[in-house]
C-alpha cells in the first residue's frame, strides 16, 4: 500500500509538471498516471486503496468545495441571479434530451437505456471546474459580472440533479417503476443541505471566536464536520435527501461572509491540502478508465459524446440569454461548462454491476467522456480565460 501510495504521487507530480512543461494543464498527467498503475494496465496501485478510491476521492472534493465555499461571496452569488439558478439544471436537461435523441440511433438502444446514458455523461465535474474558478476569482478575471461564481454555483448543484435523475432512469429500468417523490428530492436535497451548511457554519463560527486555537487544528475540525455531513447523507438516504457536499460548500460560504479575515487564512491551508488531494484524486480517476471500452467504442460512441456536449453548451447558452454578459464571456461559459470526469468516474460501472443490458454501453460512453471533455475543458479554460475575460 504504501508504495502505491509513494507511485501515485511521485509519478502524478512528474508527469503534471511534464505536462505543464508541455503548457498543458497537469491534470492531464495525473489521469495518465492513474491509468498507467491502474489494473488495467500496469496493475501497481494495490487492492486496500482502489477498494477506497471512492473515499479518497469525495475527500479531495470535500476540500476543493470547502475552498470554494471559502472563495465565494453571497453579495457576488445574488448579482448573478436567475443565470446562476438556469445552470445547475438546465445545461444537464439539454445534454440529456440530446443523448435520448442521438444514442438510439448511433447506438441502436432504446429511449430509456439512453436516457440513463445521457444521466451518467450529463454531469460536469467540480473537481477540473472548481480550482480554475477559483483561480479566475484570485485574479480578478470576469469580475464584472461574476463570471467564475455563475460557473462555481450552477456546477455543484448540477451534479446533485444529474444523479437524481440517474438513480431515477436506472430504477425504471430494473423493477419497471418510477416515483414521482424521486424528482422532489432533488430542490429538497438543495435546500436541506444549504440550511444545513449554513447552520452548521454559524455554530463553527460562534465556536472559533469563543475558543482561541491554531487554524490547522481549524482546518481539522472543519474537515471532521464535512465527512460527518457526507455520512450524515448516506445514512438519511432513503429517509430524507440532503446533499452533504452543498452542505460542505455553503458551509465555507457562510464563514467567507461572517468571518472573512478566517476565511482568508482558511483558504490558503486548504490550497496546501489541494497540492496532495489533487494528485490522489485525478491520479484515481485516471485508475477508473479501462482502455478497452474506449478502444471497443467506434466513432459512433465518440459521436455521441460531441453531439451531447454541444446539447450541452446550447443549454448554457439558453441560460445566459437577456444577461449582460458579452459574446466572449458567453462562450468562456459555454467551455467551462464542458468536463467531465468524477461522477462518470463513480457511477459509469453502476448499471453494469445492475445487469443492466446497457450496462456495458454506458461503461464505454462515460469513459469516452472523460478522456474527450476532461482535456478539451481544461486546456480551453486554461488557455481562453486571458482572451475571452475581462480582468477587473
Amino acid at each position: 500500500m504504501l508504495t502505491s501510495i509513494a507511485l501515485i504521487f511521485l509519478l502524478g507530480l512528474l508527469l503534471g509538471s511534464l505536462f505543464q512543461k508541455l503548457k498543458l494543464p497537469n491534470l492531464l498527467g495525473m489521469i495518465l498516471t492513474g491509468m498507467l498503475l491502474s489494473p488495467y494496465a500496469l496493475n501497481l496501485i494495490d487492492d486496500t486503496i482502489l477498494n477506497i478510491s471512492a473515499d479518497l476521492r469525495q475527500i479531495a472534493l470535500v476540500i476543493i468545495l470547502t475552498r470554494a465555499g471559502l472563495s465565494l461571496n453571497l453579495s457576488d452569488l445574488k448579482a448573478v441571479g436567475r443565470p446562476a439558478v438556469l445552470m445547475c439544471f438546465v445545461p444537464a436537461c439539454f445534454e440529456m434530451v440530446g443523448t435520448v435523441l442521438l444514442a438510439p440511433r448511433l447506438l441502436g438502444i432504446s429511449v430509456l437505456e439512453a436516457a440513463i446514458v445521457g444521466s451518467v455523461i450529463a454531469a460536469v465535474s467540480p473537481a477540473v471546474i472548481v480550482p480554475r474558478m477559483i483561480r479566475l476569482i484570485d485574479e480578478g478575471c470576469g469580475k464584472e459580472h461574476s463570471i467564475p461564481q455563475l460557473i462555481l454555483a450552477g456546477a455543484s448543484v448540477d451534479d446533485v440533479f444529474v444523479i437524481v435523475m440517474f438513480t431515477a432512469f436506472t430504477s425504471l429500468a430494473s423493477t419497471g417503476n418510477i416515483s414521482a417523490v424521486s424528482f422532489l428530492q432533488i430542490p429538497v436535497s438543495i435546500l436541506l443541505g444549504i440550511a444545513l451548511g449554513f447552520l452548521v457554519g454559524l455554530l463553527l463560527i460562534s465556536f472559533f471566536k469563543k475558543f482561541h486555537m491554531r487554524d490547522s487544528v481549524k482546518i481539522l475540525i472543519i474537515l471532521s464536520i464535512s465527512f460527518l455531513l457526507i455520512e450524515l447523507q448516506n445514512r438519511l438516504e432513503g429517509i430524507v435527501p440532503i446533499s452533504g457536499l452543498l452542505a460542505i460548500m455553503s458551509l465555507g460560504i457562510i464563514i467567507k461572509q461572517k468571518y472573512q479575515v478566517l476565511a482568508v487564512r482558511l483558504s490558503s491551508k486548504y490550497n496546501k491540502l489541494w497540492v496532495a488531494a489533487e494528485i490522489m484524486l485525478f491520479v484515481l480517476v485516471g485508475a477508473t478508465v479501462d482502455l478497452k471500452y474506449a478502444m471497443t467504442a467506434g466513432v459512433a460512441a465518440i459521436v455521441l459524446v460531441c453531439g451531447a456536449l454541444l446539447f450541452r453548451m446550447l443549454g448554457v447558452l439558453t441560460c445566459l440569454i437577456k444577461t449582460k454578459l458579452t459574446k466572449n464571456e458567453r462562450l468562456f461559459c459555454m467551455i467551462a461548462y464542458t468536463p467531465k470526469a468524477t461522477v462518470q468516474a463513480a457511477i459509469g460501472a453502476v448499471p453494469l454491476s445492475m445487469g443492466l443490458a446497457c450496462g456495458q454501453k454506458v461503461l464505454t460512453v462515460a469513459v469516452l467522456s472523460i478522456l474527450i471533455t476532461a482535456p478539451f475543458g481544461a486546456i480551453c479554460v486554461d488557455k481562453l480565460y486571458g482572451k475571452l475575460l475581462k480582468k477587473g
